[in-house]
Protein backbone atom coordinates (compact mmCIF):
# COMPACT_ATOMS: atom_id res chain seq x y z
CA UNK A 1 0.00 0.00 0.00
CA UNK A 2 1.61 3.19 -0.98
CA UNK A 3 -0.89 5.63 1.01
CA UNK A 4 -2.45 4.11 4.06
CA UNK A 5 -3.57 7.63 5.34
CA UNK A 6 -5.94 7.90 2.06
CA UNK A 7 -6.81 4.31 3.09
CA UNK A 8 -7.58 5.34 6.36
CA UNK A 9 -10.00 8.21 4.97
CA UNK A 10 -11.58 5.67 2.25
CA UNK A 11 -12.39 3.43 4.61
CA UNK A 12 -14.36 6.08 6.93
CA UNK A 13 -15.56 7.67 3.33
CA UNK A 14 -17.37 4.47 2.54
CA UNK A 15 -18.54 3.46 6.10
CA UNK A 16 -20.53 6.21 6.18
CA UNK A 17 -21.89 6.30 2.64
CA UNK A 18 -22.78 2.72 3.86
CA UNK A 19 -24.65 4.16 6.88
CA UNK A 20 -22.12 1.66 8.87
CA UNK A 21 -21.94 2.06 12.79
CA UNK A 22 -18.44 0.80 13.28
CA UNK A 23 -15.44 0.78 10.81
CA UNK A 24 -12.14 -1.29 11.70
CA UNK A 25 -8.75 0.15 10.09
CA UNK A 26 -5.46 -1.52 10.02
CA UNK A 27 -3.40 0.47 13.19
CA UNK A 28 -0.67 2.83 12.91
CA UNK A 29 0.68 5.66 14.87
CA UNK A 30 -0.32 7.99 12.67
CA UNK A 31 -3.73 6.62 11.92
CA UNK A 32 -4.18 6.81 15.71
CA UNK A 33 -3.44 10.36 16.21
CA UNK A 34 -5.75 11.31 13.50
CA UNK A 35 -8.57 9.14 15.33
CA UNK A 36 -7.94 11.03 18.38
CA UNK A 37 -8.38 14.26 16.86
CA UNK A 38 -11.52 13.68 15.23
CA UNK A 39 -12.72 12.28 18.26
CA UNK A 40 -11.62 15.13 20.75
CA UNK A 41 -13.30 17.43 17.84
CA UNK A 42 -17.00 15.27 17.68
CA UNK A 43 -16.24 13.62 14.54
CA UNK A 44 -16.49 9.95 15.56
CA UNK A 45 -18.77 9.22 18.61
CA UNK A 46 -15.80 6.50 20.33
CA UNK A 47 -12.77 4.62 19.17
CA UNK A 48 -11.04 1.55 20.41
CA UNK A 49 -7.15 0.19 19.76
CA UNK A 50 -7.45 -3.44 19.53
CA UNK A 51 -3.61 -5.29 19.58
CA UNK A 52 -4.48 -8.52 18.05
CA UNK A 53 -1.13 -9.35 16.27
CA UNK A 54 2.10 -7.38 15.13
CA UNK A 55 0.05 -4.38 13.34
CA UNK A 56 -2.99 -4.03 15.36
CA UNK A 57 -6.50 -2.62 14.65
CA UNK A 58 -8.61 0.75 15.34
CA UNK A 59 -12.74 0.28 15.78
CA UNK A 60 -14.01 3.28 15.50
CA UNK A 61 -17.82 3.85 15.74
CA UNK A 62 -19.23 6.46 13.61
CA UNK A 63 -21.43 9.79 14.88
CA UNK A 64 -25.01 10.16 13.44
CA UNK A 65 -27.40 12.54 14.26
CA UNK A 66 -30.41 10.27 15.59
CA UNK A 67 -33.57 12.17 13.82
CA UNK A 68 -31.85 12.73 10.53
CA UNK A 69 -29.42 9.88 10.02
CA UNK A 70 -26.72 12.21 9.01
CA UNK A 71 -23.06 11.75 9.84
CA UNK A 72 -21.05 14.32 12.02
CA UNK A 73 -17.98 14.16 9.17
CA UNK A 74 -19.70 15.81 6.05
CA UNK A 75 -16.29 15.23 4.15
CA UNK A 76 -12.87 13.98 4.77
CA UNK A 77 -10.32 14.94 1.73
CA UNK A 78 -6.76 14.35 1.78
CA UNK A 79 -4.42 17.06 0.91
CA UNK A 80 -0.78 16.05 0.85
CA UNK A 81 0.00 12.54 -1.14
CA UNK A 82 3.12 10.59 -1.96
CA UNK A 83 3.74 12.20 -5.12
CA UNK A 84 3.11 15.98 -4.24
CA UNK A 85 3.35 16.68 -0.32
CA UNK A 86 1.59 19.76 0.71
CA UNK A 87 3.60 21.84 3.77
CA UNK A 88 2.20 25.09 5.02
CA UNK A 89 3.78 27.84 7.80
CA UNK A 90 1.90 28.97 10.73
CA UNK A 91 0.99 32.29 8.86
CA UNK A 92 -0.38 30.80 5.83
CA UNK A 93 -2.40 28.08 7.69
CA UNK A 94 -5.46 26.71 5.79
CA UNK A 95 -9.11 27.43 6.90
CA UNK A 96 -11.80 25.12 5.98
CA UNK A 97 -14.69 25.97 5.28
CA UNK A 98 -14.38 29.32 7.15
CA UNK A 99 -12.99 27.79 10.34
CA UNK A 100 -15.99 25.63 10.74
CA UNK A 101 -13.81 22.59 9.48
CA UNK A 102 -10.68 21.59 10.69
CA UNK A 103 -7.55 20.43 8.86
CA UNK A 104 -4.90 17.82 10.38
CA UNK A 105 -1.15 18.50 10.38
CA UNK A 106 1.52 16.32 10.99
CA UNK A 107 3.86 18.60 12.47
CA UNK A 108 7.52 18.92 14.32
CA UNK A 109 5.53 18.54 17.62
CA UNK A 110 3.45 15.68 16.63
CA UNK A 111 -0.15 15.19 14.85
CA UNK A 112 -2.28 18.51 15.81
CA UNK A 113 -5.30 20.85 14.07
CA UNK A 114 -4.34 24.12 12.15
CA UNK A 115 -5.75 26.03 15.23
CA UNK A 116 -3.43 24.25 17.41
CA UNK A 117 -0.88 24.78 15.22
CA UNK A 118 -1.28 28.83 14.33
CA UNK A 119 -1.75 29.09 18.38
CA UNK A 120 2.13 26.92 18.77
CA UNK A 121 3.64 29.14 15.76
CA UNK A 122 4.63 26.24 13.45
CA UNK A 123 3.90 24.71 10.23
CA UNK A 124 3.79 21.54 8.63
CA UNK A 125 2.09 18.93 6.33
CA UNK A 126 -1.30 18.97 5.64
CA UNK A 127 -2.62 15.41 5.68
CA UNK A 128 -6.10 16.27 5.29
CA UNK A 129 -9.48 18.64 5.68
CA UNK A 130 -12.35 17.18 7.54
CA UNK A 131 -16.03 19.05 7.87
Amino acid sequence: MTDPIADYLTRLRNAIQAKHRVVEVPASNLKKEITKILFEKGYILNYKFVDDGPQGSIKIALKYDTVNKVNAIKKLIRISKPGMRKYTGYKDMPRVINGLGIAILSTSRGVMTNKEAADLKIGGEVLCYVY
